[in-house]
C-alpha cells in the first residue's frame, strides 16, 4: 500500500534470532525495523537481552537521541555512570552524548522498544500535526477464522 508498511516481527522470545554486529562485537537479539518498514523520520528496534546479561558496550550518539520503552522485564540502566532500575512500563529518553548502557536482572529477561531520532528535529507534536478526517468509522462484520 503507499500509505502505510507493515511487518510481522514474531514473538519477542524468537529475538535471539536477530543478531547485531559492530565491529569486531556480536550480539542476539536485535532487530532493527526501520529498511523493514521503510521509516524516513526515525529508526526503531526490538531488542531481547537475556536474563543475567548486559549490552555489548556503552554507547553514545552524534545527534540522535533514543528513547527506550520497556515492554517486559526488569533491569537497570546505567546512563553518565548513574544507574537506575528499570520495568515494564518505564520509558527513558537519553540525548546523544549521554554514555549508556543496560542489562537484564539475573531473573528474566529484558525487552525493550528504542526509537532513534534526530535531536531537536521534531516540529509539531503529534496533536498539533494530526487533522482530523470527516467520516463515520465504521468497521466490516469480524470474521472469524
Amino acid at each position: 500500500m503507499t500509505n502505510y508498511t507493515t511487518f510481522e516481527a514474531g514473538s519477542w522470545n524468537d529475538l535471539e534470532q536477530h543478531v547485531f554486529e559492530h565491529g569486531q562485537l556480536k550480539g542476539e537479539g536485535k532487530l532493527f525495523l526501520g529498511e523493514l518498514l521503510k521509516t524516513t523520520g526515525c529508526e526503531i528496534s526490538m531488542n531481547r537481552i537475556e536474563a543475567g546479561k548486559s549490552y555489548l558496550f556503552h554507547h553514545k550518539h552524534r545527534q540522535q537521541e533514543e528513547i527506550y520503552i520497556v515492554v517486559s522485564g526488569r533491569g537497570e540502566f546505567q546512563i553518565d555512570g548513574e544507574i537506575f532500575p528499570v520495568q515494564e512500563g518505564s520509558v527513558v529518553n537519553i540525548r546523544p552524548a549521554g554514555v549508556r548502557t543496560y542489562r537484564a536482572s539475573s531473573e528474566e529477561p529484558l525487552c525493550y522498544l528504542c526509537i532513534q531520532a534526530t535531536e531537536n528535529s521534531l516540529t509539531s507534536h503529534t496533536i498539533g500535526d494530526g487533522e482530523i478526517v470527516p467520516g463515520k468509522v465504521e468497521w466490516p462484520a469480524q470474521r472469524i477464522d
